[in-house]
């Protein structure tokens, strides 16, 4: 989501996929372990590299995790906290 008002981007990310640490969403396959593990760490360099180009720009990021969208209330809490932020 873009918030040009507040040069702010908030990624909602899947846990598999983007690998969120500690996160029991982000289980290993027992299968294909060498392609997962590079489609994986494509993942991660992929989002690094897409914050750092952001941040350079001056824009602010959020990420949430898939995982997170459960309890409404805080992710609501989460994202005015974010978006009021300096």
């Amino acid at each position: 989501m873009v918030f040009k008002k507040y040069r702010a981007v908030i990624f909602v990310h899947g846990c598999f996929w983007h690998r969120h640490k500690g996160c029991k969403f982000a289980y290993k396959p027992k299968s294909k372990q060498e392609f997962w593990q590079r489609k994986f760490l494509e993942n991660e360099a992929r989002d690094k590299k897409n914050r750092f180009k952001l941040e350079k720009l001056d824009w602010k990021v959020l990420v949430i995790w898939e995982c997170e969208v459960e309890n409404i209330e805080k992710l609501k809490r989460k994202v005015t906290a974010f978006l009021q932020s300096e």
